[in-house]
């Protein structure tokens, strides 16, 4: 009795093998492959440049915020419409941390707020980046690390820099001119500024500093910066951007003396709104077309081929605005 048994189950567990290969195999019919029954991943998306990139801009910025109130220390506020509205680059105008640009406001004030954007930040130094040291060497250690050759934010000893975005280019100067040799045509930066802009031909340019040509602010007009500025015109620029009055305040295109041409000047705006405090006019300096002292807050800028678009955002309980579009020569 015990061998018809054995070969009986010999027999059920060659039915059971085969009928395991079969079922793999496709049981004689098109092979079975579970991997390739799965649904295609569907390919990733390839990055696209963005052809009209948003920037944006303010100066005066971070201060102790233990003494934060709704007249000073607002860098949060504005750093937060900048975190939302997550632009290509940040323009940083000078005056970044106060009151005297040592490595430790930069690292206290300015990098818990307007740092969370540092990656992407463009910075020109102030004047209250000089405050401690002649050699800024609070505001280069920061953007720079330990680099002495160079980084972000320009070489030691000079700041200025140029760089690209989308089809406009862009030149950072610095305003500070008595720490780097002048501003005046035929100074160094003058002499690197015209062989950047010729070397650099582009239908939109954007310069920017901190301290402006023309100001109805406190500071008034900055007549130490007409040689560069007319550097720029000859060469075809577009737009300025500076700080350092604690305004905000629009000009029409104009020359580097002053005088209003829409094919030839440039159209300044000063953006002295990033946080520390806001100030008022004193005059009202011709060609100026919109001036606000009562909102802190920030400029954002949309990048088109040929023409930009400029929008003042206010911070949080703040209400003025200003807006508008125009052409590149």
């Amino acid at each position: 009795m015990s061998r018809p048994r054995r070969s009986h189950l010999v027999s059920l567990w060659a039915s059971i093998l085969l009928a395991l290969v079969s079922s793999r195999c496709g049981g004689g019919g098109s092979p079975s492959n579970p991997i390739s029954s799965l649904p295609t991943p569907a390919p990733t998306a390839t990055p696209v440049a963005d052809p009209d990139p948003t920037i944006a801009a303010a100066g005066d910025i971070a201060c102790d915020s233990t003494n934060s109130g709704p007249t000073i220390c607002q860098q949060f506020a504005t750093s937060e419409l900048i975190v939302r509205m997550q632009p290509t680059a940040v323009l940083a105008l000078g005056d970044l941390a106060y009151e005297n640009g040592r490595i430790e406001e930069f690292q206290r004030f300015y990098d818990p707020s307007w740092g969370r954007l540092k990656p992407i930040t463009r910075p020109a130094p102030g004047n209250h980046e000089y405050q401690t040291f002649a050699d800024a060497r609070g505001y280069f250690e920061y953007f720079n690390g330990n680099a002495r050759s160079g980084g972000v934010a320009g070489s030691p000893g000079e700041g200025w820099y140029s760089f690209d975005i989308g089809s406009w280019h862009l030149v950072a100067l610095n305003s500070n001119c008595q720490h780097v040799g002048g501003c005046g045509q035929n100074s160094a930066q003058d002499r690197w500024l015209r062989a950047d802009l010729r070397a650099n031909r582009t239908t939109c340019t954007l310069a920017f500093w901190h301290h402006p040509r023309f100001s109805s602010g406190a500071s008034g007009n900055n007549p130490m910066m007409e040689g560069l500025w007319q550097t720029l015109q000859e060469e075809g620029a577009d737009v300025v951007l500076s700080g350092h009055d604690h305004v905000y305040e629009r000009f029409s295109p104009q020359t580097s003396n002053g005088t209003s041409n829409r094919e030839r000047g440039l159209r300044q705006i000063v953006v002295g709104t990033g946080g520390r405090d806001l100030t008022a006019f004193v005059s009202s300096q011709a060609n100026s077309e919109v001036k606000g002292a009562s909102s802190f807050g920030i400029l954002k800028m949309r990048l088109r081929p040929r023409s930009y678009e400029w929008e003042f955002l206010p911070a949080p309980g703040y209400s003025f605005r200003d807006s508008g579009s125009d052409v590149c020569h």
